[in-house]
This record gives structure tokens, sequence and C-alpha cells, in this order.
């Protein structure tokens, strides 16, 4: 009895251990190719998401998965944006902003969803999407694909959010960009966690 005992604390050492590694070992990758995510996987995905911290439960986290046709109307989204805000536009520029939803076979919105709460503002509710990227991140990681969060002058945009029939009280936090590694690895860089933590005893 003590050894089967045994047995399983090493194994659920183990198991913690190999969660520990996956949240040290993630990292973002910038060059995707197909397959994507299953809808099986993706809805483990989502279902980490929404674990996020959320203050008096407030959900606020909203997305939308973009596959296939769907990236082809992101694309026209930021090309129709690009067309009417941005200064100094040259071919290589738009052709830019019209292919880059094509960097990855799926793209992830991520949407704060703000309403008024006493005891929540609204800080709080762009925190909980952002934890919830985070978890996005990591499950993707844990299924062994890549990913990369991608901010720039498309997200915070009120314009973009009325290109994709938003409420006015959704903000967009970014875009994850989700498919297979291609390429080499990033080298993970070490940290000396002395230049991050200050201690009081």
């Amino acid at each position: 009895m003590q050894n089967w005992n045994c047995l399983i604390s090493n194994i659920y050492i183990n198991f913690n251990m190999e969660a520990i590694k996956n949240i040290k070992t993630r990292n973002s990758h910038s060059k995707l190719i197909k397959p994507h995510p299953t809808q099986e996987e993706m809805k483990i995905v989502f279902e980490s998401a929404l674990r996020a911290p959320d203050h008096a439960r407030l959900r606020p986290s909203q997305f939308i998965e973009i596959t296939g046709n769907g990236l082809k109307k992101l694309s026209g989204i930021f090309t129709k944006y690009a067309n009417n805000h941005i200064d100094d536009l040259d071919n290589q520029k738009l052709n830019k902003y019209k292919n880059a939803p094509f960097r990855a076979p799926m793209v992830i919105v991520l949407i704060s969803n703000i309403v008024e709460h006493p005891k929540v503002p609204e800080i709080e509710q762009i925190l909980s999407t952002a934890a919830a990227a985070q978890n996005i991140l990591l499950s993707l990681h844990a299924l062994k694909y890549g990913a990369i969060w991608r901010t720039g002058v498309f997200a915070l945009n009120d314009e973009i959010s009325s290109y994709l029939e938003l409420k006015k009280n959704q903000k967009i936090l970014g875009y994850i960009y989700v498919g297979t590694i291609d390429g080499k690895q990033k080298r993970i860089p070490d940290i000396d966690i002395q230049n991050f933590v200050t201690k009081w005893n």
C-alpha cells in the first residue's frame, strides 16, 4: 500500500512539473502553417481561456475564431481601414495590411465586453481578457501548436470594432495567430528573477 501511495505521489508531482514546464517553455511563433487545431481542441482551449481570473464573474472575454474564408473577410476589413485611415499609404503598405490575416491558418480576435459595475472597473475586465489570452496561448502550447498575440493599429480601434459589428462597449485587445510551427523555434532567453522580484521579509 505504501509503494502504491508513493507511485501516485510521484505521478502527481510529475504531472504538476509538466504543467510548470509548459508555462516556462511557451514562446511566440510568427511562422505558422496548417493544420490549425481541430474543433475538439479549440473547445479545450476556450474552456481554459474562460478559467481566467474574473472579478464578480462578469465573463467579459469573448472571441471570434476565424479560419478559411473568414480570413478573406478579415483581410477585407483591414484593407478597408487602411484605405480610409492610414496616411502615406503605398502599395507595399497596403499589401502588408491586406495579407496580415494570412500569416496563420487561424486567427482569434480577443474581445473584452465592458460593463458598468460598482466593484469591477473597466481595467479589471480588460485584464481578465488579457489573462484569458495567456490561457489560450498556454493551452495551444500544451496541444503542440504555435501562436503569437499581435496588436498594432487594428487593436483597441473603434473603427475596426464597427467593421466587425461589435457593440460600443466591446474592445479588441488583439489577435492571436494560431497554427503549426514552421521552422526552427526561437531560443528562450535566460531570465534572472532577481531583476524582477523584490522581497520583503
